[in-house]
């Protein structure tokens, strides 16, 4: 007893020590047994049987792959979407000229053709598309047709046959919102007619044919009052030496002839041989201009020059020097101004010229 007492006297703080982990190592496991048991789930449902004891499943498995092939599906991935470069446009949007503009350039530009800007910009061009000028703002519709501004009283059917469209036409383009239920137009509404048309200015009014045994013709020119004379093959060459390219306006609706490239000074020609029946100053948009009736059938004008080297019936060879390219007249920019008429009727003279 009394050993008992003197190792405890001299061992008694490790003996408590001992004694309290053991204590804290069973509290610890008991605890950790208890709270397993307390979250284990409950037995599940016994399953049941989808078939009989007596029925053998209709189950059909995949077949294995073959030997070379993978059992995986084959896909290619693609990481980069598909945008269209331009989406539709449906709104009209204003442009303004700048310098070295021509319809055809800015058209083109747009993706629409130079008579669409010519009916969407009356009060500016008034249907001459020579009437370019650098700084005008022209309207640009969003496809070829032309904008109408709805009035009180208007009926659908009526604007789309005055503009030689259709109901549909207008009906079922995005930009102009229709109420499907109820197809009509508050007044003032701009309401854009895909593919609608209307008459344009005829400028060659205001330069007649003239024939050499002709005594018409404008007032500050005069007839020509010509007889005889060289008579054409009906082979016309270009007027110019080159390039043979359209630098502003090709032939087309409002533009009953070919701007053919051609810088201040350059030669102008005679696309086959004629008698000249107008050599003078124009006042209706076509400056200093060229006429040459060909014997044929066929005249030729040639208009913008810079300066006339010919006059009133004297006959010319096919190649003959008429004149000088310019930018006289209603002109944006030196170009040669280019027209083919048979019976007084304009043609294109890309169907000609060779």
């Amino acid at each position: 007893m009394e050993k008992f007492v003197s190792f405890w006297k001299n061992n008694r703080f490790g003996v408590v020590s001992w004694l309290v982990t053991v204590a804290l190592t069973a509290s610890l496991l008991g605890g950790a047994v208890w709270w397993k048991s307390a979250q284990a789930l409950e037995p599940a449902l016994v399953p049941q049987p989808t078939a009989g004891p007596e029925e053998a499943p209709n189950v059909e498995l995949p077949l294995p792959a073959a030997v070379d092939e993978s059992a995986g599906i084959g896909r290619q991935i693609q990481l980069i979407t598909n945008v269209p470069a331009e989406l539709p446009r449906y709104e009209p949007v204003t442009y303004i000229v700048q310098r070295g503009d021509a319809m055809s350039k800015i058209a083109e530009k747009f993706k629409i053709e130079t008579v669409s800007i010519l009916y969407n910009n009356k009060d500016a061009l008034n249907d001459d598309p020579h009437g370019l000028k650098p700084g005008m703002t022209l309207l640009i519709p969003p496809v070829d047709g032309i904008y109408y501004t709805w009035k009180e009283g208007d009926a659908i059917d009526a604007v789309a046959s005055e503009f030689n469209a259709t109901v549909d036409d207008i009906v079922n383009f995005p930009g102009n919102d229709v109420d499907l239920t109820n197809p009509d137009f508050k007044p003032g509404t701009l309401v854009m007619i895909p593919g609608g048309s209307r008459e344009l200015l005829d400028w060659t009014q205001f330069i007649p044919t003239i024939t050499r045994g002709s005594n018409t013709g404008t007032s500050e020119i005069g007839g020509s009052g010509c007889g005889g004379g060289l008579v054409g093959d009906g082979v016309f060459g270009w007027p110019t030496n080159g390039p043979h390219t359209i630098s502003g306006n090709n032939y087309g609706p409002g533009h009953l002839g070919i701007d053919i490239t051609a810088n201040e000074g350059d030669g102008v020609f005679a696309s086959d041989a004629g008698v000249v029946t107008e050599a003078g100053w124009n006042n209706y948009g076509y400056g200093n201009v060229v006429m040459i009736d060909h014997g044929n059938g066929y005249v030729t004008v040639y208009a913008h020059l810079s300066q006339i080297n010919v006059s009133v019936c004297e006959s010319v060879g096919q190649g003959t020097l008429i004149g000088l390219a310019g930018n006289t007249g209603n002109s944006f920019g030196a170009h040669l101004h280019f027209e083919i008429r048979l019976g007084g009727a304009n043609v294109n003279p890309l169907d000609f010229v060779q």
